[in-house]
């Protein structure tokens, strides 16, 4: 039997982490067995959550794509969907569709240098990309992780860093520093100050809010990589993840269904700014 994919399948909310004012990251288990077994996803897709009694909203995938018997989100309170989601507990029981679009290019990237920049929760979506690296670090090259965000208190995955640090090189950033901050500071961009690519070989990867998009594949730009290596998610364009409501639809493209990952070749001619 052909699962339906317009109906959410029951899930239950395993557990609840604070990573920063506003944002939580929600551990989710699928309760059907079979269902649960057979939920694959590749780093930078998302799924449909529904709230019961809110409403439905996409989030991306956040935990790392090798473990099946549960997957994370990580959320920002910011509307009517995430008010709900918030209110919720460990136990407490939620609707899953998914997983749906297209990802990361992790096979293009193989044998290649991987610059991975994001900006505030726009880490999550990285984050899986990040870990299957991690795991598959002898098929990639040099990776360096370029992270910024508004203030010392607004870092998400704040005990993961020195994992990461053992694999992979990691730069931090705030806009407004605080005194115990001994770190940079500034917008990500600032980390591009002594960056050269070592090789031609190299991907950038990118999430996190369109002006810092914007000036991060500027930045990129003036440094060489061509537009078909220069990577970032639309996710934030999205609603109904299936291309039926039609609030992605950007130049004729639906992200839901044609991204949210998207190289700068793709959609450099219809977007007034790069992102």
């Amino acid at each position: 039997m052909v699962s339906n994919p317009y109906l959410p399948k029951l899930a239950k909310i395993e557990s609840i982490k604070d990573e920063a004012p506003e944002t939580k990251t929600f551990k989710i288990k699928i309760l059907d067995e079979k269902i649960r077994d057979s939920f694959n996803f590749s780093p930078g897709q998302f799924i449909e959550l529904t709230v019961f009694g809110y409403g439905e909203a996409p989030f991306s995938i956040t935990s790392s794509p090798m473990v099946h018997e549960n997957f994370s989100i990580t959320v920002r309170k910011m509307g009517n969907v995430t008010k709900g989601l918030f209110r919720l507990r460990e136990g407490d029981f939620v609707g899953v569709r998914g997983p749906f679009g297209r990802g990361w290019p992790l096979e293009k990237m193989k044998e290649n240098d991987v610059l991975v920049i994001a900006g505030g929760i726009g880490l999550a979506p990285l984050k899986p990309l990040i870990e299957y690296i991690i795991l598959h670090r002898k098929m990639y090259n040099n990776v360096k992780l370029f992270y910024g965000a508004k203030t010392p208190k607004d870092i998400i995955y704040k005990d993961m860093f020195d994992e990461w640090r053992k694999y992979i090189d990691v730069e931090l950033t705030v806009d407004f520093a605080e005194k115990d901050w001994s770190g940079h500071s500034g917008p990500v961009t600032v980390l591009f100050k002594n960056f050269q690519p070592s090789s031609d070989n190299i991907y950038s990867v990118q999430c996190g809010p369109p002006i810092m998009m914007h000036f991060v594949t500027r930045q990129l730009s003036s440094i060489g990589l061509p537009p078909e290596k220069i990577y970032f998610s639309l996710e934030r364009n999205m609603k109904c993840g299936m291309g039926f409501c039609g609030k992605c639809m950007t130049g004729g493209r639906y992200v839901c269904k044609e991204g949210p990952v998207f190289n700068y070749s793709e959609v450099k001619n219809f977007l007034e700014t790069p992102v």
